[in-house]
């Protein structure tokens, strides 16, 4: 992300974390979150399980806001502000070390204002904070403690420190007193230090842009990197730990849908297939961890995050719709079923993530004994069970803060370890019997896991990260012919629109414990917009519509960078930070600027609206260079640029929506795979919907029978009346 940094100051104090890499920090396994004891300092009246967390530390700790920063400037001292989330394992780690120990928080409460800040409630101030670190040369991730003056400048930070010197890095109160000494004795310099991390910040979010939109080049260029760097032995990109890679497996089948090569088809299905068969994926209970230790999806860290799952049962979901492997369409219906089933709250709106931890230590929720498959199974389904998922009595998971004992059995990340069909056979079943025998079990297992103390939960709702996942259960809805996905869809969105919505049609970020709060993130709006589509395209309710278009008008008229073009993170009304960024880099989320540029293409393409192309016109010339310097770290972006300069076509429907014709020509479209092709209904007499889309307009029935018109810019051909016509007509555009 950074294509800018500062050299390091000459301040001794600027060198302390010079150990702190980022590899520590990025390691967000997840923690547990206990929301039931009386809080003594102010975060108590916080609704984030992260900052409830801290509730009962000693520390004096402020939550975000103008009363730490008045605080500060009455005393003079420097500010640190300590930044995380609940589910991050070492933000846990370091609470418990120094944050909870008498002794480290009066040396934090005597030299400085502290101020906790979860990072998913405010993106906003952990990206300025985040970048002003990495700028410093001190690497990135979580736990993130950086150092202000009274004003709010950065001049110092880093992430894990631990309580004593210890692995490289300096002790926790050692780091505290240098930097008050520092703030003492050598103010000039660190004020001069501030001013220079300032200047890069603000130069950071400056783009020199481009006269003209990119050339398609630009997308070839992103796939040409993603190949270069795949992993042609377990899938996904080279090195550990390994993530998935979400936006890219989407633009890979995008690029081969428009050129059919057969290696980008490859590269998805490798890694698809690889992921679902590793410890990451959860072969018991559905849904995607967070990330794998190692480069083969063996070992994960367990938490597991909505984001992650919503984006990567989409890519599976699109990869069913290619190929039709069921495999896909199995792990796909696993992962919303297990968010149906535990990341989704009475009301309708999707939780955000669960920990790694329980009983304080990682994983030992998910992962077994070798002798725990003989107490739960009977003989021949546990050899089975053992074969296929690779369980041994050394095991293949070591908790580093637990060690195995000697002479005790390890334990086991469940994985694929070998076919079916072979497991099958070593145990003498057929492979009709072994599938039936390893259900038996999966559910036995389950249920027994079920009884073990479950891990944290972080039940905040957050906008942006519900439309994601709406917007992927609206698409599988559609995609798989199952209701109950597009119900929760809706429910969700419901939820979101109705209780986390401003008078004047703003978002706002979080909702929990019955409160809804936090101005909406660029982010936020620009996901949501895109769900309330995806809604539209799948029930054709033309009030989802209504809400895209009312989000979309939220961000032209709130975000808009109107001197060049693209959005800001923040509202032009929001709390004033240190300075107000626009970032077209997608991270483990697609960037908000990526998303809200898709939107504005798909709108155009449903309403002949010049003013939507425009906005996305606009941001793709001002992000050009951008991603031209960095294509692969730009995927969301591209993808939108890919769907203005490929015409994919739009379809109309004349019909009565619950009418058996109407609904069978919906699903001959629903379940092939169109990416950019957009879509609209119009019941007879439905003047209103007409107006509302235009390329509804002029639409009629056929004979009285319902019909289909397929179109290119606006330009239709004969209209269709059956669904065979309707996908020759489709394949083609």
């Amino acid at each position: 992300m950074m294509g800018r940094r500062l050299t390091r100051a000459c301040l001794g104090v600027f060198l302390l974390a010079s150990g702190c890499a980022s590899d520590t920090s990025t390691s967000s396994t997840e923690v547990s979150v206990n929301t039931s004891k009386t809080g003594q300092n102010r975060l108590a009246h916080e609704t984030s399980p992260y900052l409830l967390q801290h509730a009962d530390n000693p520390v004096d700790w402020y939550p975000w806001g103008d009363e730490a920063f008045a605080k500060a400037k009455e005393t003079g001292k420097p500010i640190l502000v300590s930044i995380g989330y609940s589910s991050c394992h070492w933000c846990h780690v370091m609470e418990h070390e120094s944050f909870e120990d008498p002794a480290a928080a009066a040396v934090m409460n005597e030299l400085f204002v502290c101020v906790k800040v979860d990072r998913e409630e405010r993106p906003d101030v952990d990206e300025i904070y985040m970048t002003a670190t990495q700028m410093m040369g001190m690497g990135g991730g979580w736990p993130l403690n950086v150092f202000l003056t009274p004003d709010g400048v950065p001049f110092f930070g880093g992430t894990y420190f631990p309580p004593a010197g210890a692995y490289g890095r300096p002790g926790w109160t050692d780091v505290l007193r240098q930097i008050a000494e520092a703030w003492e004795t050598q103010r000039d310099q660190i004020l001069q230090q501030g001013d220079q991390v300032l200047a890069a910040l603000n130069r950071n979010s400056e783009f020199p842009g481009s006269d003209t939109v990119p050339e398609v080049a630009l997308v070839a260029a992103a796939v040409d990197q993603a190949m270069g760097r795949f992993d042609p032995k377990f899938g996904g990109f080279n090195g550990q730990p390994k993530f998935p890679p979400h936006q890219t497996l989407e633009l890979l089948l995008r690029w081969y849908k428009r050129l059919g090569d057969a290696s980008h088809l490859h590269f998805v299905e490798f890694t698809l297939r690889k992921m679902a068969e590793g410890g990451m994926y959860d072969q018991l209970g559905g849904g995607f961890h967070r990330y794998s230790v190692d480069e083969e999806w063996l070992v994960p860290h367990f938490e597991k995050m909505l984001y992650d799952n919503a984006q990567l049962a989409r890519v599976y979901v699109e990869a069913f719709q290619v190929t039709r492997n069921p495999l896909y369409e199995r792990i796909a219906r696993e992962t919303l079923d297990y968010v149906l089933r535990e990341m989704t709250e009475p009301e309708g709106g999707f939780r955000s993530a669960t920990d790694a931890d329980s009983d304080g230590r990682e994983g030992v929720y998910f992962v077994w004994k070798d002798a725990e498959f003989d107490e739960l199974l009977d003989a021949k389904d546990a050899a089975l069970a053992r074969a296929f998922w690779g369980v041994t009595a050394a095991g293949n998971f070591a908790d580093p803060h637990h060690p195995t004992p000697p002479g005790e059995q390890g334990m086991n990340v469940l994985h694929v370890a070998q076919p079916l069909a072979d497991a099958a056979a070593a145990v003498g079943m057929s492979e009709a019997e072994a599938k039936v025998s390893l259900e038996k079990s999966r559910k036995t297992l389950l249920a027994h896991r079920q009884g073990r103390t479950y891990p944290g939960l972080d039940d905040k709702i957050l906008s942006g990260w519900n439309g994601l996942m709406i917007g992927s259960m609206a698409y599988a809805g559609r995609a798989l012919g199952e209701p109950r996905y597009l119900d929760a869809a809706e429910k969700a969105g419901e939820f979101v629109l109705g209780e986390m919505r401003t008078k004047d049609g703003r978002l706002l970020r979080t909702h929990r414990a019955g409160r809804s709060k936090i101005g909406g993130f660029l982010d936020d709006h620009a996901f949501m917009a895109s769900a309330c589509l995806d809604l539209y395209e799948s029930n054709f309710d033309p009030k989802w519509f209504v809400a895209a278009t009312e989000l979309a008008a939220a961000m032209n008229g709130f975000f808009t960078d109107e001197a060049t073009g693209g959005w800001f993170h923040t509202a032009s009304d929001a709390d004033e930070l240190l300075t107000r960024t626009r970032n077209p880099y997608d991270g483990a989320e697609p960037s908000g600027n990526g998303v809200a540029t898709q939107v504005m293409v798909r709108l155009s393409k449903m309403t002949g609206e010049a003013g939507y192309q425009a906005a996305a016109e606009s941001a793709l010339r001002t992000f050009t260079p951008v991603l031209e310097r960095q294509p692969a770290g730009t995927v969301s972006t591209l993808m939108a640029l890919e769907m203005l300069l490929y015409s994919a076509g739009e379809i109309a429907f004349v019909g009565r929506p619950g009418d058996s014709g109407t609904r069978g020509l919906v699903a001959a479209v629903h379940e092939e795979y169109l990416p950019g092709t957009v879509m609209a209904l119009l019941a007879p007499g439905d003047e209103a919907t007409a107006q509302l889309i235009p390329l509804l307009e002029g639409k009629v029935l056929v004979d009285d029978h319902e019909a289909a018109y397929v179109c290119r810019n606006f330009t239709c051909r004969a209209p269709v009346t059956t669904a065979e016509a309707l996908r020759q007509a489709v394949a083609e555009l």
